[in-house]
């Protein structure tokens, strides 16, 4: 067999476990094999880019065996990986190659939200090629891969903007840019670890484990509102330390974190805001963000865990414009619709129109939990009280002005907010103390009916 890196056989069986390869198709000249094998014991199918023909270029022949890996994926419900490293359309083929890539795209719009769709982009992955992992659930990018829809002569020769493939479409232009590629490696080897780690959650999602180790997480979050933290090491806490763990899209909008793992040995979903980064509010990119990752995991009986502390939508005319309210209608949307067990863990506060995208109760939460300190209100007490009692407090003298606001803001919290207001009308379920939490977050999902959503997963 070549010793060339690009050959499509030697990059499945670097993704299979040894020995498991089983080609469904034979070795051609179509730019594309087919195959099936396992991933840490899982049966998946692969399929590949022949990059050593052509570039990877797809015609008609080499999209017959995309279709008929899909075929097989589907019979037999098993999840579906494709390495990329494709030019784009076989010009030979003409309007064929292009009718050729829409029989694939129909493909892959069949089987959303019914199995499992991984890319890995190890090369230049152009024009058709590149919309193929664009539509697929998760998206791998490797340091040599490039995804853009035309390449850099066609950019210059149209927009007379001069930019070479890796600014056009390489890890940086992806990174925290497009929001196109989920998971970002730093090498070749770590692309295949990442799709490999991937299909294992998906595939082998396991059964929770409810006596697990418990410890306090307070120490991982700032104790004062005025203070930011990063989230990542609360959401690894809660997670098992010894299981599969890959954050997506962990650049593009990171005020809100989204990761895949597992709680108890069952795969899980996490979504946490971030305040280390805008605070952690709610903006346009970052509901968007976690609408898709909501979809994702409810599509394939994901359970989500969801830590909320939250000051709120972002404001400004740039948020509007963006569609502030279009995209934040996604998040309300997809957790409105998710029935797959859902525990909202609320750690500091949720205020707003933000407290109720968060997984609220009343867009059907499996179970919202409460820190004792938290809050929950349409706004910070302090901030309510400059807005209630203004008057009151600009007629003070200033060295008065803030023990004042303290104390009507305390007031405040005692008749129309803080946790036991919302206990009381039913928006929180339970307060939990934060050395217990993991481990009432584990019982109310495995207390949870397991369902997955009836549903594709049109790429948001």
């Amino acid at each position: 067999m070549t010793t060339d890196p690009r050959d499509p056989q030697l990059r499945i069986e670097h993704l299979l476990d040894p020995s498991t390869i089983e080609l469904l198709t034979p070795r051609d000249s179509s730019g594309m094999i087919a195959a099936t094998g396992a991933i840490k014991g899982n049966r998946v199918v692969v399929f590949a880019s022949d990059a050593t023909i052509q570039g990877g270029a797809l015609g008609v022949e080499g999209a017959r065996v995309i279709v008929s890996a899909y075929r097989e994926a589907m019979a037999t419900q098993l999840p579906i990986i494709g390495l990329w490293h494709s030019g784009g359309a076989r010009l030979r083929d003409g309007v064929s190659s292009l009718n050729a890539f829409g029989e694939v795209f129909q493909s892959i719009i069949l089987a959303s939200g019914k199995i499992p769709q991984l890319s890995l982009v190890l090369g230049p992955t152009a024009g058709g090629g590149a919309y193929g992992p664009a539509m697929t659930d998760v998206v791998v990018l490797a340091p040599e891969g490039r995804i853009f829809v035309t390449g850099p002569d066609v950019v210059k020769s149209v927009t007379g903007e001069k930019v070479d493939m890796e600014g056009l479409g390489g890890p940086d232009a992806h990174r925290k840019n497009s929001g196109l590629a989920h998971l970002i490696a730093q090498t070749e080897d770590q692309a295949f670890q990442m799709t490999r780690d991937l299909a294992s959650l998906f595939a082998n999602q396991g059964h929770i484990n409810t006596k697990i180790d418990d410890f306090d997480l307070a120490p991982l979050v700032a104790a004062t509102n005025r203070r930011t933290y990063e989230v990542t090491p609360l959401v690894n806490a809660i997670l098992d330390g010894d299981g599969e763990k890959l954050e997506l899209l962990k650049m593009w909008a990171e005020n809100m974190t989204t990761t895949l793992g597992r709680l108890g040995g069952r795969t899980v979903g996490v979504i946490a805001n971030n305040p280390q980064h805008l605070g952690g509010v709610l903006d346009s990119s970052a509901s968007e963000k976690a609408a898709r990752f909501v979809r994702t995991c409810d599509a394939f009986g994901i359970p989500l865990i969801v830590i909320a502390d939250v000051p709120g939508f972002l404001p400004g005319a740039g948020q509007e414009w963006e569609g502030a309210v279009r995209r934040g209608a996604k998040l309300l949307h997809a957790f409105g619709e998710a029935v797959v067990p859902r525990i909202t863990l609320i750690t500091r506060r949720a205020y707003g129109g933000a407290y109720v995208a968060m997984n609220s109760k009343a867009l059907g939460a499996t179970k919202v939990l409460a820190w004792p300190d938290a809050e929950v209100s349409v706004m910070g007490a302090v901030a309510a009280v400059r807005v209630l009692h203004r008057r009151l407090l600009a007629d003070l003298p200033e060295d008065q002005r803030e023990s004042m606001e303290l104390e009507l803001a305390a007031e405040h919290e005692k008749v129309s907010g803080g946790v036991a207001r919302a206990i009381e009308i039913g928006a929180v379920d339970e307060i939990v103390q934060p050395q217990h939490s993991r481990r009432v977050i584990a019982e109310a999902i495995a207390l949870a009916p397991h369902r997955r959503g009836n549903h594709g997963n049109i790429p948001l």
